[in-house]
């Protein structure tokens, strides 16, 4: 099986030393101007991909998604994203739907940095009432976004919301820190039904996101206290393994 990784950040890096037994990785695929003819080759356009390549892997965020994604589903190669704070981009949710109708191909959607939405997916089987999500991270997991308008992150001393709103405008919002709130929505009650809280906490002992729906199945509540990676405390740590994950159980799939 030969996939090719976008991007060379920690998350990229976690993936590519961790690959499933079987899986080879064909290319890198990195910024324009960022080129060599290494092994893999690092390439920055899906029309310079090696033949071959069953799978594209996005590690690269929402703009690398955006860039390499249409034109691989288009191409007829399979997408995995952790990138899915994306999709509430509805131009770009457009593009990649008619890039995989014209390709016949598909965009897999890695789980990222929570759990439960296979519960949570179950549970809209049925009639819901709400779903909300929470995230919270110490002040200074918050920097470099938004919050840094709302907030002095240096100077909170309790758990203070910076965002309340629907899942769609904090995706787009925070494009590095409302993924999981896409995760949620994708599984869930969508984009813009599915109600968003996001709160720098000095008390927080990590990156804390909290599911509760309520709906005909009962009521779900579910939490995780997440871990970055030692390479970039940014990055959370579930959101690597659950591509590690998602790419065994592509790989299933192609054998089965």
């Amino acid at each position: 099986m030969q996939i090719a990784i976008i991007g060379h950040g920690a998350i990229a890096n976690y993936v590519r030393a961790r690959l499933p037994h079987g899986i080879h990785e064909a290319a890198q695929i990195v910024r324009p101007g960022k080129e060599t003819p290494d092994n893999p080759p690092r390439i920055s356009a899906i029309a310079d991909l090696p033949s071959g390549v069953d799978l594209v892997v996005d590690c690269g965020g929402h703009a690398a998604l955006a860039a390499h994604g249409p034109a691989a589903l288009t191409k007829g190669i399979d997408v995995l994203t952790v990138s899915l704070g994306a999709l509430a981009d509805q131009a770009l949710y457009d593009q990649l739907l008619a890039a995989a109708q014209t390709g016949g191909a598909h965009l897999h959607l890695a789980s990222g940095a929570i759990g439960g939405l296979d519960a949570l997916r179950a549970a809209c089987a049925g009639p819901m009432q709400s779903v909300t999500y929470k995230g919270r991270k110490p002040p200074a997991g918050w920097q470099g976004s938004p919050a840094e308008n709302v907030l002095d992150l240096a100077a909170l001393t309790k758990a203070t919301p910076h965002f309340t709103g629907s899942a769609r405008h904090a995706a787009l919002a925070y494009p590095k820190n409302a993924n999981v709130a896409a995760a949620v929505a994708l599984a869930g009650i969508g984009m813009d039904a599915t109600w968003v809280e996001l709160i720098a906490d000095p008390a927080a002992a990590g990156n804390i996101h909290e599911i509760h729906a309520v709906g005909q199945f009962g009521e779900l509540h579910f939490q995780i206290t997440g871990k970055g990676l030692p390479d970039n405390p940014c990055s959370s740590a579930l959101a690597a393994m659950s591509v590690v994950s998602a790419l065994a159980e592509w790989q299933k799939r192609i054998v089965f």
